[in-house]
């Protein structure tokens, strides 16, 4: 059987460009860029992680967007996924995309159909001593010609 289109090819033709991925590194009381949009503005067709180092401590996370021009503003809610431990290989999602803005979930799906402008993706964790560390995997279109997202 002749395979017409490929995979990554239809992956594209869906989703847009990507996936982009954006390991957090071990995991502090801080704000980190995730990824970076410049030239205009980019919609996120799926936005997920994957836990590398798992989580064990309590903590919470959000993902938040921090545009150059504009306020910041929660694209999820903070969500603690270390009391109940979050091991290697698990996948952070959202679980109910009606909330405003959802809660990150360990298995829900992929965030989708946000506008992003220039400026950054940013992850935010607290807590006392947060342990852990997550891949971020991002798909994307540009709206703005020549808008493009990139690793942080």
């Amino acid at each position: 059987m002749t395979t017409m289109i490929q995979g990554s090819q239809v992956r594209t033709l869906l989703l847009g460009s990507g996936p982009v991925a954006s390991p957090s590194g071990a995991f502090a009381a801080d704000t980190r860029t995730i990824f970076t949009v410049a030239g205009g503005e980019v919609m996120i067709t799926a936005l997920w992680g994957v836990v590398t180092t798992s989580i064990t401590v309590a903590n919470t996370v959000k993902l938040q967007t921090n545009p150059t021009a504009g306020d910041t503003a929660d694209l999820v809610t903070a969500t603690d996924i270390g009391t109940t431990d979050s091991t290697v290989g698990t996948v952070l999602g959202v679980l109910d995309q009606t909330d405003t803005p959802p809660d990150l979930n360990k298995g829900g799906k992929a965030l989708s159909g946000v506008v992003v402008s220039t400026g950054n993706i940013e992850q935010v964790t607290t807590g006392t001593t947060p342990d852990g560390a997550v891949t971020w995997y991002c798909t994307w279109v540009p709206l703005t010609d020549g808008a493009t997202l990139v690793a942080g």
